[in-house]
């Protein structure tokens, strides 16, 4: 064991005591691995010293160690189940979206296997915070699919779907744009405003997915539905159809939630990512005419359950812990920072840019 200040922390220290805040929360418990995300959050927190574990063999000298640390592999990079099964299922739905595009058979199977591989750690999956290990624009669709089925298995749950649906809705998700296969690229990568021409082609891409999966025996009515109505809107003015809320199926109106999200804090080819909070406070708007209000009322409370201590980032750069939620006020709760409140219902102009921990 050894104490040492915040200028000798080294990249890779383990630490083995709780860090603690001024006010007394828990900043990282013990065994923490630092990486520079945690070297930043305690210079935030004004922390002096922290105790990490002292394993330096003496008869080495700096060169010997410095070398081993260059040949250790970081314990901070070691991938998450959830990665690990993630990085997986980009594989197997690239393969399934290359088939499907060529005119082959959907291999169904595959893509259910990996599915339920993946949703066994679903437990560790937080839509506000996962970030892709490896993230390429050009496997947006990719990326976009599994996040959305993600979030649609965990909306269906929160929402009391029955348990014998919470596998279809995360189907759902994770096909609700495959008829883009069949879409050209160039129109689904334009960065400018489309033509009217390019807008009707894009749009085409509902009722080629419907038509993709229609046949396919092993996916309910509601799958299917979901990749043809998930741009509807509750009062009509959606597409391909404009039905509104009593002909929407309920797998479209969870899916339709969980895509605009992913869809706007995902980087794009022609647009960078959204603050995840932002985006949620315009789903809550959207949800008067556009989306399923009980439905996003639940998404919304359920996704900001900030634990009192929770350390966030704001949007101007600065870190500290929320000390306090209202729930008539999801998404701005009151943050410590230096011992200072700043109330984000109050000060508009700022937002939580980022949870650290």
């Amino acid at each position: 064991m050894a104490a040492v200040t915040l200028l000798h922390l080294k990249l890779g220290d383990k630490i083995i005591e709780d860090v603690l805040t001024p006010l007394g929360s828990v900043l990282f418990q013990k065994g923490k691995i630092v990486t520079p995300k945690e070297i930043e959050i305690l210079q935030a927190f004004l922390i002096t010293s922290v105790e990490i574990e002292s394993n330096i063999d003496l008869s080495k000298t700096k060169e010997d160690t410095d070398e081993d640390a260059s040949q250790e592999p970081s314990s901070a990079l070691v991938a998450s189940p959830l990665h690990e099964e993630y990085d997986k299922m980009i594989i197997v739905l690239r393969q399934v979206f290359n088939s499907v595009a060529a005119g082959q058979a959907m291999p169904i199977m595959d893509v259910r296997k990996q599915l339920e591989k993946m949703l066994e750690h679903i437990k560790s999956y937080n839509l506000l915070t996962f970030v892709p290990r490896q993230f390429l624009e050009k496997d947006y669709l990719l990326h976009n699919s599994i996040t959305s089925a993600l979030t649609s298995y965990q909306i269906a749950q929160w929402t009391g779907f029955p348990q014998k649906d919470w596998m279809q809705i995360a189907f759902a998700g994770l096909l609700h744009d495959i008829g883009n296969v069949r879409i050209d690229k160039a129109i689904l990568t334009k960065p400018n405003t489309l033509s009217t021409e390019e807008k009707e082609e894009m749009m085409r891409h509902t009722v080629l997915g419907y038509q993709l999966l229609k046949n396919v025996s092993a996916l309910n009515e509601g799958v299917k539905m979901a990749a043809l109505q998930h741009h509807e809107k509750v009062d009509g003015t959606g597409y391909p159809l404009g039905i509104d809320a009593t002909k929407i199926n309920p797998y479209a109106k969870i899916v339709a939630i969980a895509d605009i999200f992913h869809a706007m804090t995902l980087n794009k080819a022609y647009r960078k990512a959204a603050s995840p909070y932002l985006v949620l406070e315009q789903i809550q708007s959207d949800s008067f005419g556009k989306l399923d209000p009980t439905y996003v009322r639940t998404f919304v409370e359920k996704a900001t359950q900030f634990h009192n201590g929770t350390v966030v980032k704001l949007s101007d750069e600065r870190i500290g812990e929320i000390v306090f939620s209202d729930r008539n006020y999801p998404t701005r709760p009151w943050v410590s920072i230096e011992g200072v409140i700043v109330n984000l219902i109050v000060d508009r102009h700022l937002h939580i840019k980022e949870v650290l921990r």
